[in-house]
């Protein structure tokens, strides 16, 4: 993870993912917070689903994004998606109804700016090549010179 976007999605995943556990929280306790859980047994599911998935995308790996796509589609998508059919149809949604409306839309756009900048970077390869340290560790002439270097210390041990 080179890049500031990269390091920006994932601590936005993490503060998302603190949010949601605030969320099921105060709904298990049966406080009122801003926001509502959907609902509360997917709600924990989700938060473990996605806490596993947090270290596949900090390491570059496409199957952890699809995951917490899949996962985060499934979930806030239906209830975004009735969201939209009523505000399509010409009726308003209450404050309570907007507050859920928007964290649905953030947890559908993080995990699709997590898969497009997994599959948009151009450093994620099987055996990636870094410039920095390469001429040093891939430098079979380095190694080369090292060797003749140890021949010509002739110790006597006794």
């Amino acid at each position: 993870m080179k890049n500031l976007s990269s390091w920006l999605i994932v601590i936005f995943m993490v503060a998302f993912i603190v949010f949601r556990t605030v969320v099921a929280l105060t709904a298990s306790m049966g406080g009122e917070f801003m926001v509502q859980p959907i609902d509360l047994t997917m709600e924990i599911i989700l938060l473990f689903v996605a806490l596993l998935c947090v270290p596949f995308i900090f390491k570059r790996k496409l199957i952890g994004a699809l995951i917490y796509l899949v996962a985060y589609g499934w979930y806030f998508g239906q209830d975004l998606l009735s969201k939209v059919m009523i505000l399509i149809e010409g009726n308003t949604l209450s404050v309570p109804e907007y507050t859920t409306f928007f964290f649905s839309l953030v947890g559908i756009a993080l995990p699709i700016f997590a898969l497009f900048d997994i599959l948009l970077d151009k450093g994620r390869k099987l055996n990636p090549t870094d410039k920095k340290t390469d001429w040093y560790y891939k430098n079979e002439q380095y190694d080369r010179e090292l060797d003749e270097r140890a021949d010509k210390n002739n110790y006597r041990t006794l």
